[in-house]
């Protein structure tokens, strides 16, 4: 009776083990094949960047900071953004938000609100962000206002 059980289990074993280190690529290999892991590691998320991201925002018109904009953005932050973000330098989740309108353009702000999933996947600042931080930018169902109220209010909170 244990040398069936054995027999079965042996092939098992080793069929999981396989799997395992096939996932784990433990073939030892420096190269990946994948170019753009290597180019995100080398990228500096905290580092300014002119990319505009990727999703329909290809060109945001700003202009002075428009108080009343920005307001109704604090109030779309607090109820879909601060449970992850501050406005400050602290991590919470996700990073800290204060100066973050001087690293990045109004419509790579825009299009990571309203698409942090493929922004994370190809973008290469949402990538390593991604690999910095560890998880995932949920999708709020922000609409395309109300990242535009919140980009007013980041703006607001980087004039200070």
């Amino acid at each position: 009776m244990k040398t069936n059980i054995l027999k079965n289990l042996i092939p098992a074993l080793v069929l999981t083990g396989m799997t395992f280190l096939y996932a784990c690529g433990g073939s030892g290999s420096a190269s990946s094949g994948d170019s753009t892991s290597t180019a995100t590691a080398d990228i500096d998320p905290a580092a300014k960047s002119d990319s505009k991201g990727l999703g329909r925002f290809t060109s945001v018109q700003i202009g002075p900071i428009d108080p009343a904009m920005a307001e109704k953005g604090q109030v779309v932050f607090a109820a879909k953004c601060a449970a992850c973000h501050k406005t400050t330098d602290q991590k919470i989740v996700g990073p800290g938000l204060k100066g973050v309108t001087e690293r990045r353009t109004p419509e790579w702000i825009m299009n990571q609100i309203t698409n942090p999933a493929e922004m994370e996947q190809k973008d290469p600042v949402g990538k390593a962000l991604l690999a910095k931080h560890l998880t995932q930018m949920t999708f709020q169902n922000v609409t395309d206002d109300e990242s535009r109220q919140i980009l007013e209010y980041l703006r607001k909170n980087d004039s200070k």
